[in-house]
């Protein structure tokens, strides 16, 4: 029998408990929990979810899924694998829920594959007892929980990366299946996000043999020719079809889309600050950085000949120093840089201290169960008035807003709540304590929000009610509507809500001139941008937005 060659039993690192599948029952479900909440039902919300869907509902409308175009322009900054998965959504569930809604589910559907990759993960270098733990430390990260459940094409590459990382995980045990895995994964984060993920992924893949001598041998070559075979279908057959349609469009996604934005050629995004991620981790990350931290200094020198940590380690600093070396910087960019220290905090969780393991769970208690009083507070206040100064601040927040008692979402927040007091109480005395109450805190806090103050947020994020006053005032018949410094998100949401399509000046500006109809975008303090022959017919903005604002101008056929 031939020996295995799975990369576990690191020193250290906790043997199997008697309750294991109970602990990964219980992590399914509450996995399944905090992925599930929140997806449904609010509207688009800008930047990223509104001209995301503006992309998707291109494809519903037309089957068009070569060249991403938002409300009539292409839009080449993404290829199209999410766009895809959202409209497959839409189109399936689309009875059930919202069309947008519907899309949105596409975020679950990646999560899904995140949490059940990294698992796998986990268990291939530490053993089955620790599949468990890495998933729950990805859902504690802090900085992930607002943004992977939006409808953005992060999720799939999110996805891709933790695939592709499940590849590198199983190199010494099965290469060739490794090798499947590693090219699907970077193929995925290739139609998802352009060449951050092949490339991140490529590197860690030549690097592993290059540093460490566990990777150094010769079936690790069938690793990379099975990592190539499975990806070349995800970087051809798209690109191909883009090049055949419009050699144009080709060049502005591939050269100004991916390299532009790195070496900063384009003022497409965001400018990256020096140290930026550095200093967004330490919050973004939390806790899996600083048990990810903890078990490096613990180890010393050893954790760089562990084979355990040494891929963990080498993947989040291969990220953490292109992401840094980038132009371009967001923090839904660090994403990928949390499978890793999960990992590592999967490995650390059973060697910290007791005391900072305690200390972890007894912050965790204390923080989450003051955020539970603080949502039920406000929740009594939305639906009372009382206390009366809390009640009067949101109606100042969000003008307009009804709140509507329903019993079931009074019975929803008890019942989480007790379940998580329960929960709390009866967890055995261990260091998991401190990362499961984490993450199921954080899932409390998450499910509250929702029940209770999703649709208060949905009223002021919204762009529904604003584009229907808009809509009262654009004849039927109209001729083009001209329109200057509209965003993308706003585009696309016109498009949506009411059917209508600009013309922007600023690609076309004899808009200004031949069009009956110019809409204007810009804050509440800028003079009126229009004098004659044009004439205000509207004005408008979100409820409790006084910054942006909205004006809707006639062209008068005799000014005077």
């Amino acid at each position: 029998m031939a020996p295995d060659t799975r990369l576990y039993a690191a020193p250290g690192i906790r043997p199997a408990e008697p309750n294991a599948r109970l602990h990964a029952l219980f992590t399914v479900a509450l996995c399944a929990v905090w992925v599930f909440t929140g997806l449904v039902p609010h509207d688009p919300w800008k930047p990223d979810e509104a001209y995301t869907f503006g992309l998707v509902l291109h494809i519903l409308q037309t089957g068009d899924w070569v060249v991403p175009t938002l409300a009539g322009e292409p839009f080449m900054e993404k290829p199209p694998a999410f766009f895809l998965t959202a409209a497959a959504f839409a189109a399936l569930f689309g009875g059930f829920f919202e069309l947008h809604d519907s899309a949105r589910l596409a975020a679950g559907f990646y999560l899904s594959i995140v949490l059940s990759f990294l698992a796998l993960s986990a268990r291939e270098l530490y053993g089955r007892e620790h599949g468990w733990v890495a998933p729950l430390a990805l859902i504690g990260c802090v900085g992930l929980l607002i943004r992977a459940h939006q409808m953005i094409t992060d999720t799939a590459l999110l996805a891709g990366f933790a695939i592709g990382l499940y590849g590198l995980c199983l190199s010494a045990r099965r290469p060739v299946l490794a090798g499947v895995a590693l090219g699907t994964g970077a193929g995925l984060g290739f139609m998802a996000k352009g060449l951050l993920a092949p490339g991140l992924l490529g590197l860690c893949a030549l690097l592993l043999p290059l540093a460490f001598s566990t990777w150094r041998r010769r079936q690790y070559l069938l690793v990379l020719l099975a990592a190539g075979a499975a990806i070349l279908p995800w970087m051809t057959v798209w690109p191909l079809a883009l090049h055949a349609r419009s050699p144009d469009l080709f060049e502005q996604w591939f050269l100004v889309n991916n390299f532009g934005r790195f070496l900063g050629l384009n003022d497409l995004g965001p400018e990256s600050a020096p140290g930026e991620y550095f200093v967004m981790l330490l919050w973004y990350a939390w806790p899996a950085l600083p048990l990810a931290a903890w078990v490096l200094w613990q180890r010393g020198r050893e954790a760089f000949v562990t084979p355990q940590l040494q891929l963990p380690v080498l993947v989040f600093v291969v990220s953490f120093v292109t992401l840094s070396l980038s132009a371009d910087a967001r923090e839904l960019y660090a994403m990928p840089m949390l499978l890793p220290l999960s990992l590592l905090a999967a490995a650390s969780i059973d060697a910290l201290k007791r005391s900072a393991a305690n200390f972890l769970d007894w912050f965790g208690i204390m923080t989450f169960g003051l955020l539970a009083i603080v949502l039920w507070t406000v929740y009594i206040a939305l639906m009372t008035g009382a206390p009366a100064p809390l009640a009067a601040r949101m109606a100042q927040l969000h003008p307009g807003f009804d709140a509507r008692f329903d019993p079931w979402v009074l019975a929803v927040g008890i019942a989480a709540t007790l379940f998580w007091i329960g929960l709390v109480w009866r967890v055995g005395r261990s260091n998991r304590r401190a990362i499961i109450n984490w993450a199921s805190g954080l899932t409390l806090f998450w499910v509250l929000t929702n029940l209770f103050l999703l649709s208060f947020i949905d009223h002021g994020k919204s762009y529904r009610g604003m584009i229907d006053e808009l809509k009262v005032h654009i004849p039927a018949g109209h001729g083009c509507v001209a329109s200057q410094s509209f965003g993308e998100s706003q585009r696309a949401l016109l498009d949506y809500f009411a059917g209508v399509r600009t013309q922007r000046v600023e690609r076309v500006p004899s808009a200004a001139h031949s069009c009956d109809l110019y809409l204007w975008q810009g804050w509440a303090v800028d003079p009126e941008p229009l004098g004659e022959p044009w004439v205000k017919v509207w004005q408008g903005a979100r409820p409790g937005d006084r910054r942006e604002l909205y004006r809707l101008y006639r062209r008068d056929p005799a000014p005077g």
